[in-house]
């Protein structure tokens, strides 16, 4: 963490945000609003801006104005991965992410995801469209083993909703180490573990290391008849692989992101078997809002006191 993302004396800071501050909970701080919508504030306001959180799922309209902030300090993204934003951030500023901001509402949909293509959900509905009574015996998430890779805020956080399920939990992380449920192997560690998994949940952040990890081989490794589940970003995933092996049969896969994204009209994924596809909505939840507003407040409080911010990422963890 760098000492420079600590806010020094002097004038009173230049803040801008998504939301007013009586939102947040701060009503005596004086702050710009931007919402992400039109050209951005004007430049008698970008160029006194300290402390700038960027509007939910507008990173890609403020990568422009970063550039034209020059007392920028803290840039506070509103999004778990940060990916779209860190080429951007000037030298100097501390990029933080929404670490726990997301981690309710993606682990929600991440055994929703599960639970829908085990059970056969899908094909349920399609059959109350056309009125068919369909039955049939379909697996059971109790007595399998979930491989989550990615043992971060988010990867613990689908644990949890994992244990009452009674299955098994195998954990991959960038590098070993213990987590409160027990050890979490590296990514060094996926060919020994995949074929032992039924289910493989991928968390983990974009990254150098991360894009394209769910390659050919990654997926060949993975034992028949199992379930790829991503909430992670699509680009984590070979998409060409990963349609290789579903229209063989021998795997399924349930995606709340794909690459590309958002998926075209026509794209084979829309048709591949075994695959159920939800529109990137992992994060935005009714559980978002008031995690979000938390996160702000304390990041402005330790930067109105001088101190440094949390969730600082440089790189992103993993």
């Amino acid at each position: 963490m760098s000492p420079s993302s600590a806010r020094p004396a002097g004038p009173p800071a230049r803040i801008l945000l998504p939301y007013p501050t009586e939102r947040i909970g701060l009503p005596g701080v004086a702050a710009e609003l931007w919402d992400g919508r039109g050209e951005g504030p004007p430049r008698r306001v970008l160029d006194e801006v300290e402390f700038f959180v960027v509007p939910y799922t507008f990173a890609s309209a403020a990568v422009p104005l970063l550039a034209r902030m020059p007392r920028l300090r803290i840039v506070q993204s509103l999004s778990a991965g940060v990916e779209g934003l860190l080429p951007a951030v000037p030298p100097g500023a501390a990029l933080c992410n929404a670490r726990g901001v997301h981690d309710a509402s993606t682990a929600e949909l991440a055994l929703t995801l599960i639970l829908s293509s085990l059970r056969g959900l899908p094909g349920f509905v399609r059959a109350q469209d056309a009125g068919a009574w369909q039955g049939g015996s379909f697996a059971s998430l109790a007595d399998r083993t979930v491989l989550v890779v990615g043992h971060g805020s988010i990867g613990a956080a689908v644990e949890e909703r994992l244990v009452p399920f009674e299955c098994e939990v195998l954990r991959v992380a960038r590098s070993a180490r213990t987590a409160a449920r027990g050890p979490v192997h590296a990514l060094a560690d996926l060919p020994a573990l995949l074929p032992r998994a039924d289910v493989v949940v991928l968390t983990v952040p974009l990254t150098d290391g991360t894009r394209g990890l769910v390659d050919a081989a990654f997926l060949a490794a993975m034992k028949d008849g199992a379930l790829l589940v991503n909430v992670a970003r699509g680009a984590v995933v070979d998409t060409t692989a990963l349609l290789a092996e579903l229209r063989g049969g021998r795997l399924s896969a349930a995606l709340d992101v794909t690459d590309p994204e958002p998926l075209p009209a026509g794209h084979p994924l829309w048709q591949a078997p075994g695959t159920l596809i939800t529109p990137h909505v992992g994060g935005n939840s009714s559980a978002f809002l008031p995690r979000a507003l938390r996160l702000i407040r304390a990041q402005l409080e330790r930067f109105l006191a001088g101190e440094p911010p949390r969730n600082v990422v440089s790189p992103p963890a993993g």
